[in-house]
């Protein structure tokens, strides 16, 4: 018998003889099944046309000398750049993690609701903010008030600044998952807060963390004005904290307005065909890891 009192022709679905907005539903949930697919290619088609432009115009010109040589006298290298670029996000990754992760748990665990909520909000805005904007708040702070200079910590800092808010999203975000009745089991057996938070809350944490720590990486190699406002290139690797450092993105802003005949064009792309696939692979990384860890942890906190 259907809903209006009338029983169902044998073999028939009862779905037939629900009202025209049910039928409406259904139909409209099986078409756009169908039309997101659709929906995906189209966005994604811009995005795989650009890789393939960068890489045609770097991968052919790309040799072991160019990546590795750091020749003070060579324009046409990678290798200064590059480690500029990793000792760069090293530091300022080591700091992001620092600030970012004891934020993430002091608002977890520590704060009152009020506060956390306000501290919240804040790194929210920060997340928001045009990087452009933090860029000269790095250059008015670091270099001309503490008077670093255009230099390498001047880089460093204000890089780790904008990076940690995304750290300290996702680290707040995954403690505050934690469920609640394993951190008053924790608690009520005796534990301080301490060693809650070491053998128990940061491993079932640790995938979220690790997520949010390999985002801001991706997101902190990709930029330019945090890095062309506090920086000036080099032309070797930097050796104290005060050093000019050149860094990938500072390459392509200013070389890929050039002439192509000066040659700084194809090295623009060069580097640009580098950054992207260093946040591919930090991409596969961070899923490996983290499903790695998802694995090994499934069923025991739940």
């Amino acid at each position: 018998m259907n809903v209006t009192g009338t029983v169902a022709p044998e073999g028939r679905s009862l779905l037939y003889d629900r009202s025209a907005r049910t039928r409406w539903r259904l139909g409209f949930d099986r078409w756009i099944g169908r039309l997101l697919p659709l929906l995906f290619l189209v966005a994604i088609l811009p995005i795989l046309s650009l890789v393939y432009y960068i890489s045609a115009k770097a991968v052919p010109t790309l040799s072991w000398t160019v990546l590795t040589s750091t020749s003070p006298y060579r324009t046409d290298a990678l290798g200064v750049p590059i480690i500029g670029t990793f000792e760069v996000m090293t530091v300022a990754t080591l700091l992001a993690v620092l600030f970012g992760l004891f934020g993430g748990i002091a608002t977890a665990e520590f704060l009152s609701d009020r506060v956390a909520g306000w501290v919240r909000m804040s790194a929210n805005l920060l997340v928001g903010t045009p990087s452009i904007i933090l860029g000269y708040f790095g250059y008015f702070t670091f270099v001309l008030y503490f008077g670093w200079g255009l230099s390498f910590i001047a880089g460093v800092f204000t890089l780790s600044f904008f990076m940690t808010p995304y750290i300290f999203r996702t680290a707040d975000l995954a403690f505050t998952s934690v469920p609640r009745h394993i951190r008053e089991a924790a608690l009520g057996s005796g534990a301080k807060p301490a060693q809650y938070i070491l053998r128990i809350g940061t491993p079932i944490a640790f995938p979220q963390i690790l997520t949010g720590i390999f985002l801001a990486m991706a997101i902190g190699v990709g930029e330019t004005a945090p890095i062309v406002l506090t920086t000036t290139p080099g032309v070797l690797a930097p050796h104290s904290i005060y050093s000019p450092v050149t860094f990938l993105t500072q390459l392509i802003w200013e070389n890929f307005a050039q002439a192509p005949s000066t040659g700084l064009q194809t090295l623009a792309f060069q580097a640009a065909f580098l950054l992207m696939v260093t946040v591919i692979i930090l991409n596969v990384v961070v899923r490996l890891i983290s499903n790695r860890f998802r694995k090994r942890l499934e069923g025991l906190y739940q």
